[in-house]
């Protein structure tokens, strides 16, 4: 079954027994995926480009619990934390920290990166390898710290 199917299932399961939030964060992003596919060249949207939209909205959800938290709004702030581990759950396993070092370091070697001006080029290998699997923001503390 496909990744969009699967949400559409889902969507439906949700609806039916009523769970407001799941069904809201279901909606968000089904419109999301329907504004991707009519916007592009492409007429459906991959399993690949639906994971990309899905980690979008989880990155919107948790810098509008940040936002929320801090002007001490508490029930927003827990509304989209809600939102976004119901769409992370939608997502691949994420890689360990461990792993990710592992990555950072053998990708800094292939590339031949010796100092933070380098940092462009070991994302850019490194990016494609991780994609879906791991926090941009995370990999880029990594790489500083490896090339500090």
């Amino acid at each position: 079954m496909s990744l969009k199917s699967q949400i559409q299932n889902d969507l439906t399961q949700a609806i039916k027994s009523k769970e407001t939030i799941k069904t809201s964060a279901l909606r968000m992003l089904k419109s999301a995926i329907m504004k991707f596919e009519v916007s592009g060249t492409k007429k459906e949207a991959t399993d690949e480009d639906i994971i990309g939209i899905i980690q979008k909205q989880v990155k919107q959800r948790k810098d509008s619990q940040e936002q929320f938290e801090k002007g001490g709004r508490t029930e927003m702030a827990h509304k989209e934390k809600q939102e976004a581990d119901i769409l992370a759950a939608y997502l691949p396993e994420q890689m360990s920290e461990d792993a990710l070092k592992d990555i950072v370091h053998k990708t800094i070697q292939d590339v031949g990166a010796t100092s933070k001006a380098d940092m462009g080029k070991v994302m850019g290998a490194i990016m494609p390898k991780v994609k879906g699997k791991a926090d941009g923001k995370i990999i880029n503390k990594l790489v500083m710290e490896a090339l500090s």
